[in-house]
């Protein structure tokens, strides 16, 4: 008997987990291991902020420093016990209560609301969204002008040589001017072609912008046109789905089921799986449904912190808690089973089911893992409707439904299934 998971009943699977998730955030927020576990990392630092001020006292303050630390170490750990404590709590609670869990919601799936819309980000391009700023316009540099040297002789400093030697240092500003003039000439005359060439390396730059802004736009749009191609993909099996529910197609029904037992949350101490087949001829669902081994569940009753050892211990529950315990949430996953099923098929498509129970074991014998069917029951819609489920012994109910039950699930003994469930 396989298991059975279509793509809508895969979808809703990570959006219950998704859903899951978030829930078991804001529940747990306000749950009291928070508030512990806050305590326990405020102690934590307080005593690693001790420590540390106690490496740095002086020698007459080392002692009383020491003391603080140790005090602080001390609550820490008293703070992780009472963290751990609330922990066991909640888990142990969700147990007990597996069943008044369900009878809180109803299990009906309305399919429409897995109807999906395309949620696409917006496109950011990043830098290629603004095109380059143009070089700027070369500006002319200033003509050098010609400034003669001081110093030109007047009077009877040009009869004793003042005027020759004028004359050499004339000569000499005149040919540096040419010379720094003729570097602006030529300065000036680049001009044009330095400016066409930034203005081509600016559109080059430019293109190469806009093809990479193209690109990035057009994988941006293929993402887009995935989503939508998905989506799109979804719904119109969305609306095979329940166009195919209103003819009564065993797959359909089954793909209905798949997506009921997804939305059905068990706690993450206590998962459990599912595997069915449906018959539309005697409109019997066979269903089996694994839970975990004695062994997975936890059997602590307390933690405690021991000062004298500086370590955190914990006292066991007694056997007769454990057995009781397990019996009690194996019967309440085949009662809430069956209410889940029977209640999420509101039309009625499903009258009979053929539910085992069971759990995957090592067999020290063989060496190899057996699965150990712990509850058979099979029941029709009439009956189990007239059960009222809030105020029910789990146990009796399944003896009121004559049901097979292990005589110690705790202690794997299994029922007697070679002839069916029925049988």
């Amino acid at each position: 008997m396989a298991k059975k998971r279509g793509l809508l009943a895969e979808i809703n699977r990570q959006m219950q987990q998704d859903a899951k998730r978030r829930e078991q955030a804001q529940r747990q927020a306000a749950k009291a291991q928070v508030a512990a576990q806050r305590q326990a990392e405020q102690a934590a630092r307080q005593a690693e902020r001790a420590r540390a001020q106690a490496s740095k006292a002086l020698a007459t303050e080392l002692k009383k420093a020491e003391q603080e630390a140790k005090r602080l170490h001390v609550e820490a750990m008293e703070a992780e016990v009472a963290s751990r404590n609330a922990d066991l709590v909640v888990m142990y609670e969700e147990i007990d209560n597996l069943l008044a869990a369900t009878l809180e919601v109803d299990d009906y799936v309305d399919l429409e609301k897995l109807r999906r819309v395309a949620e696409h980000p917006p496109f950011e391009p990043g830098p290629l969204a603004s095109p380059a700023l143009p070089p700027p316009r070369l500006a002319q540099p200033p003509e050098p002008q010609f400034v003669a040297p001081e110093g030109a002789p007047k009077g009877l400093s040009g009869v004793f040589g003042g005027k020759k030697k004028y004359a050499e240092l004339l000569a000499v500003a005149e040919a540096e001017h040419a010379a720094v003039h003729q570097a602006w000439q030529a300065e000036v005359a680049a001009i044009p072609e330095r400016q066409r060439e930034a203005d081509a390396a600016h559109e080059v730059a430019e293109q190469q912008r806009q093809q990479q802004l193209q690109a990035a736009r057009a994988a941006y749009d293929e993402e887009c046109r995935q989503r939508e191609a998905a989506v799109g993909e979804s719904n119109r099996a969305l609306d095979q789905l329940i166009a195919n529910l209103g003819y009564d197609v065993e797959e359909a029904i089954q793909e209905y089921v798949a997506i009921v037992l997804e939305n059905s949350a068990y706690p993450d101490g206590f998962p459990v799986e599912h595997e069915f087949s449906f018959d539309s001829a005697h409109r019997e669902l066979t269903l089996s449904v694994s839970v975990p081994e004695p062994s997975a569940v936890p059997s602590v009753r307390e933690y405690k912190y021991v000062k004298a050892k500086d370590e955190i211990g914990s006292t066991s529950l007694t056997q007769k808690e454990q057995k009781e315990r397990y019996a009690n949430a194996v019967a309440q996953v085949a009662l809430r089973t069956l209410h889940e099923i029977f209640e999420a098929d509101r039309v009625g498509r499903i009258q009979t089911i053929v539910l085992t129970v069971e759990t995957s074991a090592l067999d020290e014998g063989t060496g190899r893992v057996m699965e150990v069917p712990l509850v058979a029951v099979a029941t029709d819609r009439p009956t189990f409707e007239h059960i009222d489920l809030s105020n029910v012994v789990p146990v009796k109910t399944l003896e009121f439904l004559n049901a097979s039950v292990s005589k110690n699930p705790w202690g794997l003994v299994p029922i007697d299934v070679s002839k069916g469930v029925r049988g």
